[in-house]
């Protein structure tokens, strides 16, 4: 009999800048926010510490000074575990991976119960050591990075390629920053939660042309932890919980800007990492009632939803203007307020995102809850979207 992954439990902290710098008086400490958060997500989960089997973590930012942070923190916890423990990296998709790993061990039949966890502090750092060490470096070092091309002018060369392509313009992909803002300000874990207007966005200074200050991703510190079960415990426990129904995943062989000519606007690890997802999961991309992309700029959110089929391709910048990516239209995208408004904690970001599906599946979201949501859809990506894995998310009763 094949099993299956349920998630029964989560904890967050806030998005926001809470990273102490070194010379501060008293210091925010990375095992005491996410101990605490672990100990939330398992009275939430309605399980005992004995249950758990394997522990999945991010691995977090190198301004954690702390290393074998994962051990470190199973000491923390008195926390014996019998199946596995791991600290994961894979670039913007770090999050999605944590996940997989715990939900691979319940797969594999190790363990009955797992925490996929993260934490990622940066907002202590200087704007020029982050730039060196996170932002110039996921390029080719050698032949890129010493031109300055960062990952926000990959995107912004595919916004002007795509308002080239199909007509569109820089106040329709705008428009997504209006909208997320104004689902973050339902969000009590969002880090930006005053609405903006179209004319904010487009009044604030560039930061690669065309994409200005609110159009691309703050940067957030963060952490949260689920609980994830095999979907036999997560009956036993007589609550509603949220099933893993189908997983896809595509990389592309490439390395951010590939050097095989392609349409660089179409996405196609999105497109087929989605496909693979729908199809485990016996539906259609149309046939989720919300998204939570992986989505640093505006115009990624776009792409994104196009390639996954969630908006028609070329429209998907429309859709945003006409209001039918917010709440209450024909399909809600990013309801947490996404990466541009809730923030980007970039390590653990896509946890955010698992945390905003189960809280719309359990009907847990308050004002922006998507009424009588049943499936739901969740992307990361490896940058410039060069691979992508996407989940889809059901709810049980």
């Amino acid at each position: 009999m094949s099993r299956s992954v349920a998630i029964i439990g989560y904890a967050a902290a806030p998005v926001g800048k809470w990273q102490t710098p070194p010379d501060a008086e008293e210091h925010v400490l990375e095992h005491e926010v996410l101990g605490r958060l672990a100990i939330e997500a398992a009275h939430d989960a309605g399980i005992d510490k004995s249950d758990i089997g394997a522990l999945a973590m991010s691995l977090p930012r190198p301004y954690t000074q702390q290393k074998y942070f994962a051990t470190f923190l199973a000491n923390y916890l008195g926390l014996p575990l019998t199946a596995g423990i791991a600290e994961v990296l894979g670039n913007g998709m770090t999050g999605a991976l944590t996940f997989e790993s715990a939900a691979n061990e319940i797969l594999l039949g190790r363990a009955k119960v797992a925490l996929a966890m993260g934490i990622n502090v940066e907002t202590a750092i200087s704007a020029r050591d982050h730039m060196m060490s996170s932002m110039r470096a996921v390029g080719d070092v050698d032949f890129q990075a010493p031109f300055g091309i960062t990952p926000i002018a990959w995107y912004a060369m595919d916004a002007n390629r795509y308002i080239h392509e199909h007509g569109s313009s820089r106040e329709q992909i705008a428009t997504v920053a209006v909208k997320n803002r104004l689902h973050a300000s339902m969000n009590p874990l969002a880090h930006f939660r005053s609405p903006i207007t179209l004319e904010e966005v487009l009044a604030q200074r560039p930061i690669v042309e065309p994409l200005g200050l609110y159009e691309v991703p703050p940067r957030s510190d963060g952490a949260a932890v689920l609980v994830l079960a095999d979907e036999d415990v997560a009956r036993a426990l007589g609550r509603p919980y949220v099933r893993v129904r189908g997983r896809g995943f595509f990389h592309e062989g490439a390395h951010q800007i590939s050097a095989i000519p392609n349409d660089m606007i179409r996405l196609e690890a999105a497109e087929r990492a989605g496909a693979e997802a729908c199809a485990q999961a016996g539906i259609r991309s149309v046939d989720v009632d919300f998204a939570e992309l992986y989505a640093p700029c505006t115009i990624v959110e776009v792409l994104v939803a196009e390639a996954l089929g969630l908006t028609p391709r070329g429209h998907g910048a429309a859709w945003a203007a006409e209001g039918r990516t917010t709440l209450g239209g024909d399909m809600p995208l990013c309801t947490s307020g996404g990466l541009t408004s809730r923030g980007h904690p970039a390590y653990m970001t896509p946890l955010y995102s698992f945390v905003e599906a189960v809280e719309q599946l359990r009907g847990t979201a308050g004002d922006r809850q998507v009424g009588g949501a049943r499936l739901g859809l969740v992307s990361a990506e490896l940058g410039n979207y060069n691979a992508a894995l996407v989940h889809v998310l059901e709810a049980v009763a």
